[in-house]
């Protein structure tokens, strides 16, 4: 990154109106070259048993790809969910949706409509739900929810946006006597339910965006194959390089240059095909996969925290990523593919470029809430865990001629989600964080990030006092020699 970043930025950058990427991309990777270099600030750590001093260099806080945030964001934010946001017994079902390749790019593009996308797989699968209610509970008033994690690259890198959705696995209905809700779990689905969820689901998103006028749908005389085609050149008007680069990204081949229109995506779809089975609860329709054969039980912590962890891991890890000669990076794959492809091998270029289009837009929630996890349902306060123990304890101290209908306490204060190092450590791995010479405690002096007071205590310890030096720009190759996504 040091060595071609510089590159990088200069050969994305229009010569027609100076136009660059955006500023939260462009900002993205310019921080993750400050994230752990001690020379751009730390925290002033002392011992006070042996009286060392150390230092812990700051990180990015980047959202899209930095292996050490994300690992950090992945963490918390499971401890998170499992402490204070999921309900404690409750079981968890993952659905993941993955979507035709045609459809990747403007979803990646338009951070609204895969918001809307996502309202409408929700709505979909709450459906399920809430039929399945009506036979096992009687009622139509049951109410679902959950969470969904939106991850925007595949195992190669390329932009490829997809859902992986944790749904409380059953429903939530109020007693007829009154009380709190009891939640009522759900038997498992069965591999004919998922097909007609996926086929629902894809109706439904196809649907959506030919209202919307993002698709065109055409049917050849006498063929029962409806064609998709994807050609909305003004999708990508308001910010052009951007557009060139998911489009990129998420097709793995050179970009468009900037005098160029993209030329249309086409998906055929027949009217008369019917969901394939891919594997136990998966199936596909009209390029959709549907995923649902995750399951949690709502006794096994270590299970959900594990799942978690999951939905919210970072796209890249250090350790999967080897430098070559000649300017190429080999990035291993944590599974191979069914071709038997374990690895692939990037120039750097193209390597930077995957990893821009992975970040996600400004403002836009990677973590989504929805039914009864949502901020605004009234049902929360009322199942999440805090809200569990203090209902526990006023009712421990009610009298027994109180009316069962008195609601329960209210929502407790909001706390601070951010969680310390030493703790995050303790909690994922075991570890105690503790000096290196003598084992005893730290204690945090003070967070240095003027630069003459960095380069005073880095050199009275002995460590350089400048941080790292980007290589500059060089010329770009021939457009034909270029290898950015391939």
């Amino acid at each position: 990154m040091q060595a071609h970043l510089a590159s990088f930025l200069d050969q994305w950058q229009s010569s027609a109106d100076g136009r660059s990427l955006p500023r939260h991309v462009t900002g993205e990777l310019q921080e993750y070259i400050t994230c752990g270099i001690p020379q751009h600030g730390f925290a002033h750590l002392y011992c006070d048993t042996c009286r060392a001093r150390h230092v812990l260099p700051f990180s990015c806080k980047g959202r899209g790809f930095c292996p050490s945030c994300g690992g950090r964001r992945m963490n918390e934010g499971a401890v998170n969910l499992v402490d204070h946001v999921l309900p404690t017994g409750v079981a968890l079902r993952q659905w993941v949706l993955t979507f035709p390749f045609v459809l990747r790019f403007p979803l990646a593009f338009d951070a609204r409509l895969l918001g809307a996308v996502h309202r409408l797989f929700t709505d979909t699968v709450a459906a399920f739900y809430r039929k399945r209610a009506i036979k096992t509970c009687g009622t139509a008033k049951a109410e679902c929810g959950g969470l969904t994690v939106i991850q925007r690259a595949s195992s190669d890198l390329r932009c490829n946006p997809h859902f992986h959705t944790v749904f409380l696995d059953g429903v939530y209905v109020f007693p007829q006597h009154g009380g709190p809700p009891v939640f009522h779990p759900a038997a498992p689905p069965s591999q004919v339910e998922v097909e007609q969820v996926v086929k629902k689901a894809a109706a439904r998103i196809v649907r959506f965006l030919k209202k919307r006028g993002l698709i065109e749908l055409a049917t050849a005389p006498g063929d029962d194959e409806v064609t998709v085609i994807v050609g909305d050149e003004t999708l990508g008007e308001d910010d052009p390089l951007l557009a060139q680069l998911l489009a990129a990204a998420t097709a793995g081949l050179p970009p468009a240059g900037p005098a160029q229109r993209r030329a249309p995506l086409r998906l055929a779809l027949s009217a008369n095909a019917q969901p394939i089975r891919k594997g136990r609860l998966c199936a596909e329709h009209w390029g959709f996969n549907l995923h649902a054969a995750t399951r949690v039980h709502g006794n096994d912590n270590q299970g959900r925290e594990h799942l978690c962890r999951y939905i919210l891991r970072p796209p890249l890890a250090n350790d999967r990523l080897h430098i070559l000669p000649g300017d190429k990076v080999q990035l291993d794959f944590k599974r191979p593919w069914s071709d038997g492809t374990s690895c692939i091998v990037l120039d750097a270029q193209a390597l930077i470029a995957r990893l821009a289009a992975i970040v996600p837009p400004p403002r836009r929630h990677v973590t989504r809430y929805f039914g009864v996890l949502s901020s605004h349902s009234a049902l929360r306060p009322l199942i999440v865990p805090a809200a569990t123990v203090a209902a526990t304890a006023a009712q421990a101290t009610e009298s027994p001629a109180q009316d069962l209908q008195t609601p329960i306490a209210a929502k407790p204060p909001r706390t601070s989600k951010y969680i310390a190092w030493s703790d995050l450590l303790r909690r994922t791995f075991g570890i105690e964080l503790h000096c290196n010479r003598c084992h005893g405690d730290l204690r945090l002096i003070a967070l240095v990030k003027e630069a003459a007071t960095i380069a005073k205590i880095l050199g009275a310890m002995g460590l350089p006092t400048t941080p790292p030096r980007l290589a500059p720009a060089r010329a770009p190759p021939h457009q034909a020699e270029l290898d950015w996504c391939n």
